[in-house]
């Protein structure tokens, strides 16, 4: 893997590290300068949904080697976010 810069977005799964049985998407705030083993880094950033959209701030340590680039996130379209279709209406 290359130079991680703030605002890549990663999975980060098993291969990263055994606490992410279940892959998660993760959006790269900063590369945290703090004492690690030889090929771990401490990342800040956002676990983020399907959609590119935030749902957690988090702190994660994990083996460089490990992360993978992540597809981008499905495009909304316009309009689209926060809209109930008329048979959610009450």
């Amino acid at each position: 893997m290359t130079t991680l810069r703030a605002g890549d977005l990663l999975l980060v799964g098993r291969e990263a590290s055994v606490q992410f049985i279940k892959p998660i998407l993760f959006r790269v705030i900063r590369v945290l300068d703090r004492p690690t083993y030889d090929g771990w880094i401490w990342l800040a950033g956002y676990q983020v949904d399907n959609r590119g959209d935030a749902v957690d701030r988090r702190s994660i340590f994990v083996m460089k080697a490990g992360l993978r680039i992540a597809p981008a996130p499905v495009a909304r379209k316009p309009g689209q976010q926060g809209r109930l279709r008329s048979s959610q209406r009450r």
